[in-house]
């Protein structure tokens, strides 16, 4: 068919939004590893007023459709605070970006991302970073190592195909995303457990576990400590209050104490490490719904969970201890210690940390020392507009 059959227009109501959302079950149904996401979940992260994201970004979503049929889509969005970072750590100004892409095949693909640029073109933006759906904290990249696996909670999956795409139009790699996952049954190295025992022999260490009943506080203090540890990093926007809340809102429910732990040094908090129950392996078999009973078996799932996979998502020490002997102790800790309540309290069997930069020297050696190895890649790219 000819590229003039596809018409691409923008969602202008909430039925088109629904479209929008619904084209991502029709298009992955077929694949064994797609985990489809929560509807009210998946309609939430585009629709305005709902995702404080839109507060600080302007936002289009496309459709692509032949005849009456919806046969693609895509997102274009350029985040007002990301044109304020440094260029040199990946976002800046006249960086806009698109994702969420969907697509039955080439054509339609390459029709959907051109309509994307023209649209970032015509706002001003002079370079485009992609794919990202929607922020650098939702689902960055293109999964280009790991599709024989489905993603972990709050992970994306792409298809294979969906990277010949993007790399047929000129995009280059900019950066490449890791996951390491690890046998949480076994004891780590020698090395790493005489560290820990050092750690705690070492009066001006204090690992603790989060108090849920202090919940909003002990969230601010780790969205604090994780806006300092990686506000150097490539790709970092910060997390506004109204994100911070928002956050913490959506993660209480898989929130468990002794899951998050927060390491302080002559008292003072400097560093923690989040880690959640892999959720996924509780919605998959729902196929995006709550209803009819899907919403109990959640409920039970949540209280208690019992899974194979802990996933790892957050970990920060603040600026002033990085790259110190003192920083990679207080992580062999904080892992050490969750490795051993995820086993024993959850049944779990494995972990996976990340998403970690390919060049962070410092995480890559953390995982490197604990035997883990790269089981996930996504991949964001870069071009000129």
């Amino acid at each position: 068919m000819a590229t003039s059959e596809v018409v691409i227009t923008p969602v202008s109501n909430k039925a088109e939004r629904k479209q929008f959302v619904d084209l991502a079950y029709r298009l992955n149904a077929d694949d064994p590893n797609w985990v489809p996401p929560l509807r009210m979940e998946a309609m939430e992260l585009v629709t305005p007023g709902k995702n404080p994201f839109f507060e600080h970004a302007d936002v289009e979503l496309f459709i692509a459709r032949r005849g009456a049929r919806p046969v693609g889509r895509i997102s274009a969005h350029i985040d007002r605070m990301a044109l304020t970072m440094p260029a040199e750590q990946g976002m800046g100004p006249g960086t806009g970006n698109w994702g969420l892409l969907e697509a039955e095949d080439e054509e339609i693909a390459h029709a959907l991302i051109a309509r994307a640029e023209d649209w970032l073109r015509a706002k001003g933006m002079t370079r485009v970073l992609a794919p990202l759906s929607m922020s650098i904290w939702e689902e960055p990249g293109q999964l280009v190592r790991g599709h024989d696996q489905s993603p972990t909670v709050m992970m994306g999956h792409q298809p294979k195909r969906y990277q010949d795409y993007i790399e047929a139009l000129d995009y280059k790699p900019a950066k490449s995303l890791l996951t390491y996952e690890l046998d949480i049954t076994q004891g780590f190295p020698p090395l790493i457990q005489r560290i820990v025992t050092s750690g705690e022999k070492n009066k001006r260490i204090k690992v603790r576990k989060v108090d849920k009943s202090r919940f909003d506080e002990e969230a601010a203090l780790i969205l604090d400590i994780l806006n300092d540890a990686w506000s150097d990093n490539w790709g970092f926007v910060p997390f506004t209050d109204t994100e911070i809340a928002y956050a913490g809102k959506k993660f209480k429910p898989i929130v468990h104490e002794d899951l998050i732990m927060v390491a302080e040094y002559d008292g003072e908090p400097v560093a923690f490490m989040m880690t959640l129950p892999d959720l996924n392996e509780a919605i998959k078999p729902m196929n995006g719904s709550l209803f009819p009973f899907n919403w109990a078996k959640l409920l039970m799932w949540l209280r208690k969970p019992r899974v194979r996979t802990m996933r790892v998502p957050l970990m920060g020490v603040r600026k002033k201890l990085q790259s110190s002997r003192l920083a990679s102790q207080l992580a062999f800790m904080m892992i050490e210690y969750i490795r051993r309540n995820a086993a024993a309290g959850y049944g779990a069997t494995r972990g996976e940390i990340g998403w970690i930069l390919d060049d962070n020297q410092g995480m890559v050696a953390i995982a490197d020392a604990i035997d883990s190895h790269v089981n996930r890649e996504y991949r964001i790219y870069d071009k000129a507009l």
